[in-house]
């Protein structure tokens, strides 16, 4: 018999579909060894040895696969094709004290007959490479939380902790804040003429682009009145058609998803998390529906683009039907080319075929659609052109009207997507126009938006922070340690407590938050996979210069620093209160503790949004908060009154 392991129940369940009954296929349920929890579990002075201990809830999985394996003389482990996946496999083969050198490693992108029965015709050995990369990870991952951690204990409160990857994550999302709340909006106007060809049929619009020659940028019509003088004049003007360029212009199919492209457009599209994204797509990968979902590779196998190209002939036609298969170039430099995108493994099964619960299916259908319409044709536009002229008082100015009407779908024709057309009146040059109407419009600058979870994902890819495997982890962790939270409007915004561990940290540990360090290390964990780099040099590189920080911040950094005084004094002993933090919220405490433990509630101000309460027509409506940060808006009678919204009313109204 042969022993096959694999990190799931459900992997396990859908592999043994395809094999005899000579193979034993189990599940680890993930992770057998791990640092310990509660103390360091890394030797840094012995070279950086971690200490690996079997958790108290993977010990009886673990003493049941060694009693199956001690039955089964051949041992093959099959968990998945990436670091993590390495290192689990690794950890078994010490777990159940069987011999890494010669226990066989199967890898596969799917989870089909085909893949299955190929990887076991090619088993290798574990790599280690990949092995020492993913530990390098998580050494130096424990060493920042369990060294960093106890510094913010001590220096702000308890209960705090600090990430390598997620502090970053943590820095973008409160400088985009400070930015905005920086942000001084500047006044601008536009001027738009509605006009009609001499004949009186098709109106249509024109935006003002030039006076004599001369552009007007974005901004340079500052006031009412500069708009009001141009409006003015323009209103007697002589107008007519300058110039009509048609061309085609043509829009190209996007490539199919890797991980953090899924993630956004899951996120756009469907509303889901990264976490949940990757739950979903988890599911239907082990239930062989697709290909493996943590990539970063854009590549595809033959077969699928052939099967792709036999279900877009046969449902679509000739003309949806390229000659030559569409391929794509990842830009990431650490993209494994071996791996494949994410795509269905069966392109003719369409996303009504499948039998998956509803958000399982929304997704195949997102994914399948994507992957599909990678191989058709590109979407071609008649896009029309119009210069105009408008002439007074010596004066000329110019104004653009542009068309644009969809000609040939291609690929839209499956990957639905919002298309503004815009249908010209026939014009040719020298046409002479008549002014129905002319406008001038208000607007202001706005400022950066704030992240949400699809422009957070696309932001740490572009800077090289984290791994596909990462992305979701990243967004899970800073929400549930209470360092960011949602807005109304699904947008990141930083808490107060937020806030004050990222000062410290870009104050004082400035390293640990830049992006371009974290890139660096992301980086060094490459070279460490592809032999390089050895992977306690790695940790030494990092470790010695942030242990000498660490061991300076913590004689010069007081604790006083991070204390917002007050103009209240204590009841008991006199002295100044000040404004402390605790896992629950704000509150005053006396300046003397520990020889004064008095403390307060502290009551804040509640903003008004300049509303009635539409319930009780009575209470204001105001700003509240829940435990977690996130903020909600409720009368200000409460408890005689219980209105309660997540989004703004006033908006709604």
């Amino acid at each position: 018999m042969t022993l096959v392991i694999v990190e799931s129940p459900t992997k396990a369940k859908t592999i043994s579909k395809f094999l005899g009954k000579e193979y034993t296929i189990e599940s680890s349920y993930g992770h057998v060894r791990d640092l310990p929890r509660g103390e360091l579990g890394v030797d840094v002075e012995n070279n950086f040895k971690p200490r690996y201990i079997i958790p108290r809830k993977a010990q009886k999985r673990v003493t049941a696969l060694k009693k199956i394996a001690q039955k089964d003389a051949h041992v093959i482990l099959a968990t998945d094709e990436d670091r993590e996946g390495e290192a689990i496999a690794w950890h078994l083969t010490k777990a159940l004290n069987i011999n890494p050198d010669t226990t066989e490693r199967i890898v596969f992108h799917e989870i089909t007959e085909n893949a299955i029965k190929d990887a076991l015709e090619h088993p290798r050995e574990i790599d280690r490479k990949l092995v020492d990369a993913q530990q390098a990870r998580r050494i130096i991952d424990r060493l920042v939380g369990y060294k960093l951690s106890p510094f913010l204990w001590k220096k702000i409160r308890g209960g705090l902790s600090a990430g390598r990857v997620q502090s970053v994550a943590v820095k973008l999302i409160v400088e985009r804040e400070k930015e905005i709340q920086k942000f001084n909006p500047q006044e601008y106007w536009s001027i738009i003429a509605l006009l009609t060809p001499n004949t009186g049929k098709n109106s249509f619009d024109a935006a003002l682009i030039s006076k004599d020659g001369n552009e007007f940028g974005k901004l340079d019509i500052k006031s009412k009145k500069e708009a009001e003088n141009i409006v003015s004049e323009l209103k007697s003007a002589d107008w007519g058609v300058v110039s009509v360029i048609k061309k085609a212009t043509q829009r190209n199919p996007l490539a199919p998803f890797m991980t953090s492209t899924l993630q956004q457009d899951a996120s756009r599209r469907l509303y889901f998390s990264a976490k949940k994204t990757m739950f979903l797509a988890q599911r239907l990968y082990e239930n062989g529906h697709i290909t493996y979902m943590r990539t970063d590779s854009l590549n595809l196998s033959k077969e699928s683009l052939s099967e792709a190209k036999k279900w877009i002939q046969k449902e679509l036609g000739k003309k949806y039907t390229e000659a030559a298969p569409r391929v794509f170039k990842t830009k990431s430099k650490s993209a494994q080319e071996a791996h494949e995108a994410i795509r269905p493994t069966k392109p003719g099964v369409t996303p009504e075929n499948i039998k998956a619960p509803d958000d399982e299916q929304r997704l195949y259908d997102l994914i399948w659609r994507r992957f599909i319409a990678s191989q058709l044709p590109k979407a071609v536009f008649d896009a029309t052109s119009v210069t105009i002229k408008a002439d007074i008082n010596g004066h000329s100015y110019a104004l653009r009207a542009n068309g644009n009407i969809l000609r040939f779908d291609g690929f839209l024709a499956i990957w639905k997507s919002k298309i503004s057309e815009k249908k010209l009146p026939e014009l040719k040059e020298k046409d002479e126009l008549s002014l129905i109407e002319i406008k001038h419009e208000q607007h202001f600058t706005e400022p950066p938006a704030r992240y949400n979870e699809a422009s957070l994902v696309k932001t740490l890819e572009e800077y090289g922070i984290g791994r596909p495997s990462t992305y979701a982890p990243i967004i899970s962790v800073i929400q549930d340690r209470e360092y960011v939270s949602k807005n109304e409007n699904r947008r990141f915004e930083p808490t107060e407590i937020g806030v004050i561990v990222n000062d410290v940290l870009s104050k004082h540990f400035p390293r640990i938050v830049d992006v371009g360090f974290t890139s660096d290390i992301e980086e060094d964990f490459d070279k460490i996979a592809n032999g390089k780099k050895k992977w306690s040099d790695i940790v030494g590189k990092f470790y010695i210069p942030f242990e000498a920080t660490l061991l300076q911040k913590y004689k010069e950094v007081k604790k006083e620093e991070f204390v917002e005084k007050t103009d209240e004094k204590c009841d008991v002993c006199g002295k100044d209160m000040v404004v402390k933090h605790s896992r629950f919220g704000k509150f005053l405490g006396c300046s003397g503790y520990p020889e004064c433990k008095n403390t307060k509630t502290l009551r804040e101000p509640p903003k008004t949004i300049g509303m009635k309460c539409p319930k009780c027509s009575n209470g204001e409506v105001i700003t509240r908060k829940t435990k977690r940060g996130k903020i909600f808006y409720g009368c200000s009678r409460y408890p005689d009154c219980d209105f309660a919204s997540w989004t703004n009313p006033m908006t709604e109204a």
